[in-house]
């Protein structure tokens, strides 16, 4: 989920001008990311985590709990749960093609909060 002007909304309201915001996901099967959001990327994204770590394999996790998301919290934990972009005169420093992503990576809906904080001056 592109979160990009979300985060950016947030910037733009707050009362420092320049400096860094740091999103962070609470909950361990959730990441966050830059991406370029197209409809390409959008395909090749989940496929490679597929390569990285696959639904199919054995996990310890499995072993232990049974709620069939061992590659979920291994995907989170290589993609992370913060990211943080410097901005500057309000405005992100991202890329041209470059969007703020949400990741959900577990096997059933949840309900995440997007923490962000902003410092700076």
């Amino acid at each position: 989920m592109d979160i990009t002007d979300m985060v950016q909304k947030a910037v733009s309201e707050s009362e420092v001008v320049s400096g860094i915001v740091t999103v962070f996901i609470s909950g361990a099967t959730g990441a966050v990311t830059t991406i370029e959001y197209e409809p390409g990327l959008l395909k090749d994204f989940p496929r490679i985590l597929e390569r990285i770590s696959p639904k199919n394999m054995d996990y310890e996790h499995e072993l232990r709990w049974h709620d069939g998301n061992g590659h979920s919290h291994c995907r989170a934990s290589i993609l992370g749960p913060s990211l943080t972009v410097p901005f500057t005169q309000k405005r992100l420093m991202l890329g041209t093609w470059q969007q703020i992503v949400f990741v959900e990576l577990d096997v059933k809906p949840r309900n995440r909060s997007v923490i962000l904080q902003i410092i700076g001056e």
